[in-house]
């Protein structure tokens, strides 16, 4: 889907080669588990990424590719006007390149195509690197959920970016 991966200028001096996007397939499953495996404490198994491609309806999995490699995924459940966040995770050498961000623009895309008009997600009060990332592309704190996490049970913070009024598409 879209052309090979083309030199853009990034921040700083260094070029970021510009990703591929496509829609996640089973025979992604064993890469996506090593990128969940990599970026999570608690990462889903091979079986909730295989439930959710076979059986989930709501569910939209983004897979980016650079030189033909999964460096890359994001999910989401779109469910009338809104979307929901499930996973998004970059793989840790492409970690601070924009890569990310890229990745949630292209869900926040998806999102309005499939009739979203808001997207949620939710984030460990203590990962400032993504609630910057999030807060950037137009998500607003809208909430807590105390003891979110089952590692450790911290606290997650809920949010909030309005679709219908361009919100992420900085």
């Amino acid at each position: 889907m879209g052309e090979r991966a083309r030199e853009a200028q990034g921040n700083g001096d260094s070029a970021v080669k510009v990703p591929e996007f496509r829609p996640m397939l089973l025979s992604d499953v064993p890469a996506i588990t090593a990128i969940e495996r990599e970026a999570f404490t608690v990462p889903w198994s091979a079986e909730a990424f295989v439930n959710e491609i076979r059986h989930n309806h709501f569910a939209r999995y983004t897979v980016m590719e650079l030189d033909q490699s999964i460096i890359g995924y994001g999910g989401m459940w779109v469910i009338m006007d809104e979307a929901h966040v499930t996973n998004i995770a970059v793989r840790a050498p492409y970690r601070g390149r924009g890569y990310g961000e890229m990745l949630l623009h292209r869900l926040m895309q998806t999102a309005r195509e499939q009739g979203a008009r808001s997207m949620t997600l939710e984030v460990r009060v203590s990962n400032e690197v993504a609630q910057n990332l999030y807060r950037k592309l137009g998500f607003k704190q809208n909430g807590i959920r105390p003891r979110y996490y089952t590692d450790n049970q911290e606290d997650a913070y809920i949010m909030w970016a309005d679709l219908a009024s361009g919100g992420g598409t900085a």
